[in-house]
């Protein structure tokens, strides 16, 4: 599990709440531990790790965490990732290269060390957070798009690989979500904050999503429930991806 806010958290305390023992993978350890302490108060198991997701160490170490806490690994949600706005002309190479490493490689890394270990479990699911931005490019966000794109791609090839290991793979694409990085976003990108969100008419449903709904389909994703689903690219998305504008 990673990201201690936003759809992070959401997800972390409703998969406690429906009886997983939870790591929580973040490096802003503030934020990771109010997370734990929500999930102990409603009785729930949670450990935090302090882990920058793009650094291979620090993957292996939340993993080897996991199964030194709880003696095995069964699912992975993959969340971690940011968005700063900016087309090609204006990302500089570093933040270019920081957008890759964490939305991108940082999946790749705790995937790599994830995997091995459901082998020994007999079995896996994970769940990887892209976006409907990984479809369908808007502008100013030409890093992001990128990040996002190669995850949806690099889901589709893992569902592949390990199908036969009894691993399953899937991707989800949230819209618009009311979290703090969207909030971040909103800010950075100088979207007006007065008469309502401009963003909601762009949803065919005519608003933002709530965290708590993203969650939702992350945890029916990585339950026993959808056995026969992998390499699947789920949006969820209010409608985003079928309006016409």
């Amino acid at each position: 599990m990673e990201e201690s806010s936003g759809i992070g958290r959401a997800s972390a305390t409703l998969f406690a709440k429906n009886g997983a023992s939870v790591v929580i993978a973040d490096i802003n350890q503030d934020g990771g531990l109010t997370t734990v302490k929500e999930i102990a108060r409603m009785g729930g198991k949670a450990v935090f790790v302090k882990t920058d997701v793009s650094k291979a160490d620090q993957a292996k170490n939340c993993v080897d965490a996991a199964l030194s806490k709880y003696g095995k690994l069964d699912c992975l949600f993959s969340n971690a990732g940011f968005n700063p706005v900016g087309t090609v002309v204006d990302t500089s190479e570093e933040l270019w290269d920081r957008v890759m490493q964490v939305n991108l490689k940082g999946a790749f890394l705790m995937c790599k060390h994830s995997i091995p270990a459901m082998k020994e479990t007999g079995r896996g699911s994970i769940v990887c957070t892209a976006s409907v931005d990984g479809i369908l490019a808007i502008p100013n966000e030409a890093a992001y798009i990128a990040s996002k794109g190669g995850l949806i791609a690099l889901v589709k090839a893992m569902a592949v690989d390990h199908a036969r290991e009894n691993i399953r793979v899937n991707c989800i694409l949230p819209g618009a979500i009311r979290t703090p990085l969207y909030e971040s976003f909103a800010r950075e990108s100088g979207m007006p904050r007065t008469g309502g969100d401009p963003q909601a008419d762009q949803h065919a449903m005519g608003r933002i999503g709530e965290p708590e709904e993203v969650a939702q389909v992350a945890m029916f994703l990585l339950s026993d429930a959808p056995t026969f689903m992998t390499g699947a690219v789920v949006p969820v998305d209010g409608g985003y991806s079928a309006v016409k504008l």
